[in-house]
Parts: C-alpha cells; sequence; structure tokens
C-alpha cells in the first residue's frame, strides 16, 4: 500500500468517527431541545467538554498546554463560536436534520468569501464562480418564496457564517498554539459564557437522569467530531477529507428519516450537491 493510499484509509476511518460523532451530536441535540434552551444545552456541553479535555490533558501529561497564552484571540473564537454552537442547536430543534446540515456545509464558502477582508488572501475568479454555485445550492436547500424564511432557517445560515469565522481565527491560533489547548479554552471559555447567560435568574438546571446521558453524548460527541476532523486533515489533503465529509448528509438524512420520519427531499439533495461542487472548485489546485 502506498503512502498516498495508506493516507486516505486514515482519513477515511478518522472521517467515519467524525460522521459517527456529528451525527450522534445532532441527535442528542434534538432529544434534549424540549426541556433546555440553547445555552442551557451549550452549559452542559462545555463542562463535559472541559473534563474530558483536562483528563485527557493530565493523561498524556500535556497539562502545561493551558497555560494563558493569546486570550484576546481565544476569547473572539469562542465568542463567535458560541453564537455559531447555539444558533445551530436552535436550527436543529426546528428544522429537519439533513436541512441543518445541507446549509452548514456553506462554512468553506463563507470563509473564501471573507478571507480576504480578515487574512488579506486574493478572491480568485475560481473563488467567485465557486461562491455562485454554492449560492444556487443554499436557494434550492432554503427556496425562499416557496418556503418561508423561519427564524430556524435564518439561525442554520448564520451559524455557517459564525463557523466560518471560527475557522479563519483557529487557523490563526494553530499557528502557534496546540490543539488541546484550543479545545481547553473552547470548553473553558464557553463554559463561563453559558453560566453568565443560564444563571441570570439565579438557577441553574440540571437535567435530570433520563437525559443526563444525552448530555453526556453532546459532551463527548462534540469533541470528538472536532478531534476526528483535525485528524482526517492531518493524514490526506482536504481535497480528499471535504468529499468524505459530505457524506454527513445522506447518513442524517437517514438517521431524521427514520428516527423522526422527516422526508427525504430531492431538491435539498440536488442543492447540497451544488454546494459540495462549489467547495471542490475552491481546492482545486490553479492551473
Amino acid at each position: 500500500m502506498t503512502g498516498r493510499h495508506g493516507g486516505t484509509a486514515v482519513a477515511a476511518a478518522w472521517m467515519a468517527g467524525a460522521i459517527a460523532a456529528f451525527s450522534l451530536l445532532a441527535v442528542a441535540g434534538r432529544e434534549v431541545s424540549p426541556e433546555f434552551d440553547t445555552f442551557e444545552i451549550m452549559l452542559w456541553r462545555s463542562g463535559f467538554g472541559l473534563l474530558v479535555v483536562t483528563a485527557l490533558m493530565v493523561a498524556r501529561g500535556r497539562l502545561a498546554d493551558a497555560r494563558p497564552r493569546r486570550l484576546a484571540v481565544h476569547g473572539a473564537r469562542n465568542l463567535i463560536h458560541f453564537a455559531g454552537q447555539n444558533l445551530w442547536f436552535h436550527a436543529l430543534a426546528v428544522l429537519p436534520l439533513a436541512q441543518v446540515f445541507a446549509l452548514e456545509f456553506t462554512s468553506p464558502l463563507w470563509v473564501l468569501l471573507l478571507a480576504p477582508l480578515l487574512l488579506g488572501e486574493r478572491l480568485t475568479r475560481r473563488g467567485l464562480l465557486a461562491g455562485a454555485v454554492g449560492f444556487l445550492g443554499v436557494l434550492l436547500v432554503a427556496r425562499p418564496g416557496v418556503v418561508a424564511i423561519s427564524p430556524g432557517l435564518l439561525a442554520a445560515a448564520l451559524c455557517a457564517v459564525c463557523f466560518a469565522l471560527t475557522s479563519i481565527v483557529t487557523k490563526r491560533l494553530t499557528r502557534t498554539e496546540p490543539v488541546t489547548a484550543i479545545l481547553f479554552w473552547l470548553c473553558l471559555i464557553q463554559l463561563g459564557l453559558s453560566l453568565l447567560v443560564t444563571a441570570r435568574d439565579g438557577v441553574v438546571p440540571v437535567p435530570g437522569p433520563d437525559l443526563l446521558p444525552w448530555f453526556g453524548v453532546i459532551g463527548i460527541a462534540g469533541l470528538a467530531a472536532h478531534w476526528c476532523l483535525t485528524s482526517a486533515l492531518s493524514a490526506a489533503p482536504a481535497s480528499v477529507v471535504m468529499p468524505l465529509d459530505f457524506l454527513r448528509l445522506p447518513v442524517i438524512a437517514v438517521v431524521g428519516w427514520a428516527a423522526y420520519g422527516e422526508a427525504l427531499d430531492p431538491l435539498l439533495f440536488l442543492g447540497a450537491g451544488l454546494i459540495l461542487a462549489g467547495n471542490l472548485l475552491t481546492l482545486r489546485p490553479s492551473s
């Protein structure tokens, strides 16, 4: 087996884990949403996540990674990510799971459009074409004028923008910060933000024994998804990983159909295919 094929096989294994983790995270978020609002979900997700990350750092002798460095950048990143995660959890509660995932996949296109403004990167003709193709896909997924533009639909679209901004800031952080430090400060800062919001009335809701396992899934799956995705990108190029990541859409569509009776919408899959095509255009090397 060649190194290239071996890297692809390793990336595929990591992406199988990422797809499973993202799907579990979506289902768990849907299950707890009738009783907990998005800030309360984020509180317990961050708490579970902080415990897991800290335990991993201690077990690997990497606790020094948590030293406070570049706190302003960590703070900005996690404030944006906190907004995006709350929008995502809200969208999961009110929209078909596949529609949320399809709109979330526009995040790389937003990175493409925002990077020239925030990182000084050049926007090429291919980039503009990719953005146009992806936008056509968004129109098919959202269908404005045919389907009412609901708060849930806006939340799903805006969370992709927040995730794109988070990716741009993360790109800067990874130049000097290890992944464990980024995850540690993500959980710690978002735990603080969630606590400020949820405890404003002096009460912090505690999940009962029926929902506590779901919150455990949210905390662990959220970390596992990003860990697997990062590991896949380290094993193979983005041009290999991104098409594998799009397998999340048919998987979550089947989960939504089986668990919640959500329709398998052909137009949604066509729109998602155009979003994928736009993303793949950005990955092609310039001739």
